[in-house]
């Protein structure tokens, strides 16, 4: 008979390491396994200086570490402190710093997920001697006829399965996502059952390591060139005002270009592209964002053999998923053909596939472009 995690073995016999971030989903993950039975090791990673943390709600910092440590004496069960801050900058915040100085738009969380949280904290789990890794990400985790497969969460309002999209196979195997059938507030309601401190505590933000929300001046720091000032043009490359640096626009922005009404004649303008070479930001009507053809990198895929296949995808993480069509090539590139076209598509952000629920798999953007059809109507 297999345990609630699915080992033919007693939950008492069964190692768990938690990933705590001192919230309370991480924090109801690891109480809700040690009811259960499990031997449950807390890990707390410090991802960077908490000192330099000034926005509240920010995870792994210094606060967080307390909480996280508070929890697991609550619940009673060892908890330890690891320091990933040097790997953290080199993996997710010089990354996220590169990928804004090229005018794309990243996803720092990912990145985190997919190296410093699902591959090194992993390997750690692996070497105390546990059989699974626990975090508290609202997404769900069932049995295929392949192997393990990934699934939206429960409840569409939390699904995290965006941030996930870059979990391997193989991982996924070790992998368990606990609260993926819960709602948050029956999650709050579990923390306050079982007498943790964090029950109320308000959700950390994505981008945990910017104080104040301030990312360009992190940008600015470890990237000056990103922040020279420059031009926005039309789409003829007429010039029609000045920026102070092609980090502070995303594609499909229309706020805070600071053009007035004389430039767009009444009609709103939004940015279409960057062109950080030459410092640019290029304007436009929403009309010239639609675009139906995605090209990707560094594509994870979850599914089955096939390499031409209809699927649904997201490209932003509040975005409903869209029908296309996919197609992958073996240097782990690919192209997505949209049912329609989308607006605001950014380079830098993730596609993710789906399969009604579950996650196929996804992919970073590296560019967009018009099909021959929509283009002539």
């Amino acid at each position: 008979m297999l345990n609630s995690l699915g080992f033919a073995k007693p939950p008492a016999e069964t190692r768990v390491v938690v990933a705590m971030s001192g919230g309370v989903d991480s924090s109801v993950t690891a109480a809700l396994l040690k009811d259960e039975g499990y031997d449950v090791v807390g890990i707390t990673l410090q991802l960077y200086d908490y000192g330099a943390a000034l926005r509240k709600g920010a995870c792994c910092a210094g606060q967080d570490i307390y909480d996280a440590a508070t929890v697991a004496e609550r619940i009673g069960i060892p908890h330890y402190v690891l320091d990933y801050e040097s790997r953290f900058k080199d993996q997710v915040i010089e990354e996220f710093a590169d990928s804004y100085a090229r005018g794309e738009t990243p996803i720092p969380c990912v990145r985190c997920n997919q190296t410093v949280k699902f591959r090194d904290l992993l390997a750690t789990a692996r070497d105390l001697g546990a059989e699974a890794l626990a975090t508290g990400h609202y997404v769900q985790r069932r049995l295929g006829p392949h192997g393990p497969e990934l699934v939206r969460g429960a409840d569409a309002g939390r699904d995290q399965s965006y941030f996930l999209f870059a979990t391997t196979s193989d991982q996924l195997d070790f992998l368990r996502f606990p609260l993926g059938h819960l709602s948050k507030p029956e999650t709050r309601d579990l923390a306050q059952r079982y007498g943790l401190s964090v029950h109320d505590k308000p959700d950390s933000q994505d981008i945990c390591f910017v104080p104040d929300g301030d990312y360009a001046s992190i940008v600015k720091r470890l990237r000056p060139e990103a922040a020279e000032p420059g031009e926005i043009v039309d789409l003829a490359g007429q010039v029609v005002g000045k920026h102070q640096g092609v980090i502070h626009y995303t594609i499909g922005q229309r706020r805070g270009l600071g053009l007035g009404a004389e430039v767009s004649g009444g009609e709103p303008l939004f940015v279409i592209r960057l062109e950080p070479n030459r410092r640019r930001v290029v304007v436009g009507p929403r009309s010239a964002l639609g675009r139906d053809i995605v090209h990707l990198k560094d594509v994870n895929w979850l599914g089955g053999p096939e390499t031409d296949v209809a699927c649904t995808v997201k490209l932003r993480s509040a975005q409903a998923p869209a029908p296309a069509r996919l197609t992958r090539k073996a240097d782990g590139s690919g192209t997505l053909h949209l049912a329609a076209p989308q607006h605001g598509i950014a380079p830098g952000q993730a596609a993710v596939f789906y399969d009604g629920e579950r996650v196929l798999g996804g992919g970073w953007i590296s560019g967009t472009g018009l099909s021959d059809a929509v283009e002539a109507a």
